[in-house]
């Protein structure tokens, strides 16, 4: 039996004092799923060099302070384009000082070519109310994990999402 091909990828927990944070919108022929700015490694990169370049890529921002591995997330799945079985994603905690207007420096032709479709904001309670009228999030329950970090900051060692 051969191993599963899991994608290492990285997300940022981009959030501001009153606890907003920054999601995108991703468009799959089988599903429509808000999920936290990131992607996955390319060849030689760590996680945070990876975070870096996809903060910048996705969002706009550079010279972050690249916070705590706070949550770690498996997922298998095979892949639209056949290279993948499955993805292991570790968010990072990135805190802002307020919101800001996303300025990717991709163009929306090339993230859309990457199936992001929207970059927004959410509050917790945003998240809980579309979660019950049926939106996806990735993870599942990211407004349960985003009350965790703010009632206690980053935990002392990552949490697993589940899916």
């Amino acid at each position: 039996m051969s191993s599963l091909r899991i994608r290492q990828a990285v997300r940022a927990v981009l959030t501001t004092p009153d606890h907003s944070i920054l999601l995108v919108r991703f468009e799959f022929p089988t599903a429509t799923v808000w999920a936290l700015p990131g992607g996955g490694l390319d060849p030689g990169e760590d996680h945070v060099t990876a975070l870096h370049r996809e903060l910048h890529e996705e969002v706009g921002l550079v010279d972050m302070n690249i916070g705590p591995h706070v949550w770690t997330r498996e997922q298998i799945i095979e892949f639209i384009d056949g290279n993948w079985d499955g993805q292991r994603d570790q968010y990072h905690h990135v805190p802002v000082p307020v919101r800001f207007e996303p300025t990717p420096a991709l163009s929306w032709e090339q993230l859309r070519d990457e199936r992001l479709h929207e970059i927004r904001w959410w509050s917790i309670d945003e998240i809980d109310a579309a979660t019950s009228d049926g939106t996806r999030f990735a993870p599942g329950r990211l407004a349960e994990l985003m009350r965790l970090l703010a009632r206690h900051g980053a935990p002392d060692s990552p949490i697993d999402t589940g899916v």
